[in-house]
């Protein structure tokens, strides 16, 4: 039976936004008169093309997070704000995430995860020009509140892309790319923010999703999207791409159909419906570490950098944040290599555990700061140690919780419930998020010392939760996975 016959309202919705082109097709027929191309002979190379192109998405969202921080100082004196009205601005963008969150799943249910992506690069490219063009705080929020619309969608959306894309072998590290993209957006804005006006910056931040609404056109859907859909066809099609035409995918196609036969097709289902162990089980642990990431205080480190290596006496405050972003990209990069050696469970464990003892540094660096006067040489060396507490802060969260929590997320909900608890479990990572981002610059002008202490105690919780409660995944299908919880 078609989705179209499923499809309870009558209307078509058989061909998704954005499916496989036409190309796919001919390339699928030509390649055993003419042989394919080396290119596409070997499974990675389809896929990581694939994740390159999608990762674009991610970038835009780290370049949203990081624009905050080495432009503070020149929003504030340009348009006269309080450090409150900047904190909102920093923090908006999480609202229009958590908008963007609740119409993630089934945006990228309805039209597939190609076509929410489309969706979501227009109001990040919208707002960055609102930005630029700011002549008073309203434009500035408005813009903010568009590029957080746009960074909701791609948060849920590209690592559940990757996940049903990748074999399962290479899950975890293109799973991980997410991340890395996001750390190298980060990374970029703090280096561009070094040289460049804020304006200027923000017309720089339209360019990923720029280059990401062309780069749509060439990479197909998700198979398992397809195969839900009941477009039989495009999914064999699309999965033979992604694996290479000279591979025999016809394992992983009665795989796929198994699963998709074995659960409901409609795009919803009712709330009752999550008291089931098979669901309530996946839904508490993505929501739990989403939430757990940004209760860590993470966004409140990389949102305000600047002024918290200020605070520390750090004199080339903006420079010293560019080296934080760096660390971050080379960190998250040996993740992506460890996710499938090391697995998901051990590496989240030595992460909360490292930002355990690194917020602990910080914290004790800042309250030591307070009893001490700033000539003195005790000052200055305990500045030091607060520096290096938050960059193993930060070395620590991309070894583990920046990257793995959303990895996890994608591959434990099952097909059925992936757009509405994706949602869920999205929406929660935001929602913290802007409380986080809201109260951090708050909370350092209360005590910096205090502000670190409760992340340590988050970080903490984190290492109990995950020695308790997260699964291993690695190198399990999805559909394995999935059945687990049953």
């Amino acid at each position: 039976m078609s989705f179209r016959e499923d499809n309870e309202d009558g209307r078509n919705l058989a061909k998704p936004f954005l499916h496989t082109g036409s190309w796919y097709r001919m390339s699928s027929r030509q390649s055993s008169m003419m042989g394919s191309s080396p290119a596409m002979r070997e499974s990675s190379i389809s896929v990581v093309a694939c994740v390159l192109i999608v990762a674009l998405g991610p970038i835009q969202f780290g370049f949203t997070a990081g624009y905050s921080s080495p432009t503070q100082s020149a929003i504030v004196s340009d348009l006269s704000l309080t450090v409150s009205e900047f904190s909102l601005f920093g923090s908006l963008s999480n609202v229009g995430a958590m908008v963007g969150a609740i119409a993630s799943g089934q945006i990228s249910e309805y039209i597939g995860r190609k076509g929410s992506l489309m969706v979501a690069a227009i109001p990040n490219i919208i707002g960055w020009l609102a930005i630029s063009f700011a002549h008073d705080s309203s434009f500035l929020y408005m813009g903010r509140l568009l590029e957080g619309f746009g960074v909701g969608i791609i948060s849920y959306t590209v690592p559940v892309y990757i996940a049903e894309i990748a074999p399962q072998n290479m899950r975890g590290a293109l799973g991980s790319v997410n991340q890395l993209s996001v750390t190298i957006g980060i990374m970029l804005a703090y280096l561009l923010g070094l040289f460049l006006n804020w304006r200027i910056l923000a017309v720089l931040g339209i360019l990923p999703c720029t280059i990401l609404i062309p780069g749509l056109f060439f990479i197909p859907e998700s198979p398992r999207w397809l195969a839900k859909m009941g477009m039989t066809e495009e999914f064999e099609v699309s999965l033979q791409v992604l694996r290479g035409f000279d591979t025999d995918i016809s394992q992983e196609v009665n795989e796929i159909k198994r699963s998709v036969a074995s659960t409901s097709r409609r795009t919803t289902i009712r709330f009752s419906e999550l008291k089931q162990r098979r669901y309530w089980y996946p839904l508490m642990v993505g929501i739990g570490l989403l939430v757990l990431q940004q209760l860590s205080g993470i966004n409140g480190v990389e949102f305000y950098s600047s002024t918290i290596f200020e605070s520390a006496g750090v004199t080339s405050s903006n420079a010293a944040t560019f080296g934080l972003g760096a660390v971050q990209v080379v960190a998250t990069a040996v993740t992506t290599w460890l996710v499938d050696k090391a697995g998901r469970r051990l590496l989240l464990l030595i992460s909360s555990a490292g930002m355990t003892a690194s917020l602990l540094l910080v914290a004790v660096a800042f309250f030591a700061q307070d009893f001490i006067s700033e000539s003195s040489k005790l000052y200055s060396i305990f500045s030091i140690l607060a520096v290096v507490g938050v960059v193993l802060m930060v070395v620590t969260f991309s070894l583990g919780v920046g990257a793995i929590p959303w990895v996890i997320m994608s591959e434990i909900l099952p097909i059925n419930i992936k757009g509405l608890a994706g949602s869920i479990a999205t929406l929660f990572n935001w929602f913290f998020s802007f409380v986080v981002t809201m109260t951090a610059n708050l909370m350092l002008d209360w005590s910096s010392g205090g502000t670190f202490t409760i992340y340590m105690v988050v970080c903490a919780f984190t290492v109990a939760f995950v020695a308790i409660w997260v699964p291993e995944t690695k190198g399990r299908a999805l559909e394995e996975i999935q059945r687990s919880f049953r």
